[in-house]
């Protein structure tokens, strides 16, 4: 499945409110489509892995309590004991693995958290291991970006900037941090994803959009609301899975919903992206 193009359930049950969860699902989809590519929401249903989640299920996640966070760990528990969930960047990698999926459109990829003792993402696992081309916005930027591009590099996963010469922080377009490998054209992203699986090296490669330009937030300003979003879960004594889904609404909250509409952009962005990479591969 060549052409297809895997997208994640976790922003519609945790990422974003509703109905601007369900909408900007539909929406992703429909950037997919409308690029060349064809659409596969995953999430798992009464135990259920379903790769293509329709109307009624994409409402549902939007709309449904106890919606369980799955990163691939937690992927066998959902399905062994008929729990209802949304697939996060792991969780969604490994199904779509397993389905011969290998384009994924996400947001933003988790890493290594700020200002706690050990708190690294099941991304980065599933990232270094799983074939497939991943296009995204960067890290969330609440992470530790340093240690966070130190992970990636120590696991081995191939980085792409698309048409940027810097790491793209999310909400934000450009860094201090300079990315290894630029490219300018999906054409160069397939060429570099060929070259890996025919070298038999294992793991993603992990191309970074960032936000359009009208949509971003510059970072210093963006800093002093994580700032403030990191002592306030701290003050909550919030971790581990409901870390970043508080801090992205704290976030929200705070900026008036400049965040949000950010977030929005840079996912409709990156469906766009992997929808035209894969129109090309059909």
């Amino acid at each position: 499945m060549s052409n297809t193009v895997a997208l994640e359930s976790t922003v519609i049950a945790h990422g974003l409110p509703y109905p601007k969860n369900y909408e900007t699902a539909k929406k992703m989809e429909r950037a997919v489509l409308e690029n060349g590519g064809i659409p596969k929401t995953i999430g798992i249903i009464d135990g259920q892995i379903i790769i293509g989640l329709d109307d009624k299920n994409i409402k549902f996640l939007a709309t449904g309590k106890n919606i369980y966070k799955l990163g691939t760990a937690e992927v066998p528990v959902a399905t062994a004991l008929k729990l209802n969930g949304a697939t996060t960047v792991s969780g969604t990698m490994s199904i779509a693995s397993k389905n011969n999926i290998d384009i994924f459109a996400t947001g933003g990829i988790g890493g290594v958290h700020r200002d706690v003792s050990w708190d690294v993402s099941q991304d980065i696992s599933e990232l270094s291991k799983t074939s497939m081309i991943v296009v995204s916005s960067g890290f969330k930027s609440i992470l530790d970006v340093q240690k966070t591009i130190e992970f990636l590099e120590t696991f081995q996963i191939t980085v792409l900037g698309y048409k940027t010469d810097s790491y793209p922080l999310f909400h934000s377009r450009k860094s201090k941090y300079k990315i290894p490998f630029r490219v300018n054209s999906p054409e160069e992203i397939i060429s570099v994803f060929e070259e890996k699986r025919k070298l038999g090296i294992s793991g993603a490669v992990l191309v970074f959009n960032p936000v359009p330009e009208e949509n971003e937030i510059p970072y210093k300003e963006l800093d002093s609301y994580i700032q403030k979003a990191v002592e306030k879960a701290k003050e909550k004594n919030i971790n581990g899975k409901a870390l970043t889904p508080f801090l992205l609404s704290y976030l929200s909250e705070i900026s008036d919903g400049k965040t949000l509409e950010t977030n929005i952009s840079l996912l409709l962005n990156n469906a766009k992206l992997a929808g035209k990479i894969a129109g090309l591969r059909k």
